[in-house]
């Protein structure tokens, strides 16, 4: 199985992406590719823009990386209650090209915060309309203040309840 994962962050020391990359890891005989949004440049979408460019080359690459998959694996940040703008502009570019973004794709959803929220906003927004851009959601979950509960040092949770949990998310891919 091809896990396509990202952090939907462009942060260097996201620590979505830290997440996505360890849930990932987590089920045996998988291959994962990490993806980077910074490595899909695109500009600020608006129609104009469009009518301009086309198709943003960055989108195109995006959706190229996403159907390669056999599932997904995402975390969401959190800024001020709503996705990241960098995250938001490449889907609205990707979903102008494929409504389906996610292409019927089997997903899991994640997000995490420094915070007691665990960037719940934005996972209850991502998970509500997941059906609306083509993934399968199969789990998704907030885990909050993640220094907390994750050693960056080791790559692992230190809350075991938490590791389950992420756990018992990753293998509803295999159901």
């Amino acid at each position: 199985m091809l896990i396509v994962a990202f952090g939907a962050s462009t942060s260097s020391t996201s620590i979505n992406r830290t997440l996505a990359n360890y849930a990932a890891h987590l089920l045996p005989d998988s291959q994962v590719k990490l993806l980077d949004l910074n490595d899909y440049s695109v500009p600020i979408f608006s129609e104009d823009m469009e009518k301009q460019i086309g198709q943003a080359e960055g989108a195109k690459a995006f959706l190229a990386d996403i159907a390669q998959a056999d599932a997904l694996v995402i975390s969401f940040a959190e800024h001020n209650g709503a996705y990241t703008a960098a995250y938001k502009n490449l889907f609205d570019w990707a979903s102008r090209i494929e409504r389906e973004v996610f292409q019927n794709k089997p997903a899991v959803y994640f997000a995490t915060s420094p915070g007691p929220g665990g960037a719940g906003n934005v996972l209850a927004a991502a998970s509500g309309s997941a059906g609306y851009f083509g993934a399968q959601l199969k789990a998704s979950l907030s885990i909050p203040s993640f220094y907390d509960n994750f050693d960056m040092v080791s790559g692992q949770f230190t809350a075991v309840e938490i590791a389950a949990s992420v756990q018992r998310a990753m293998n509803s891919l295999l159901d």
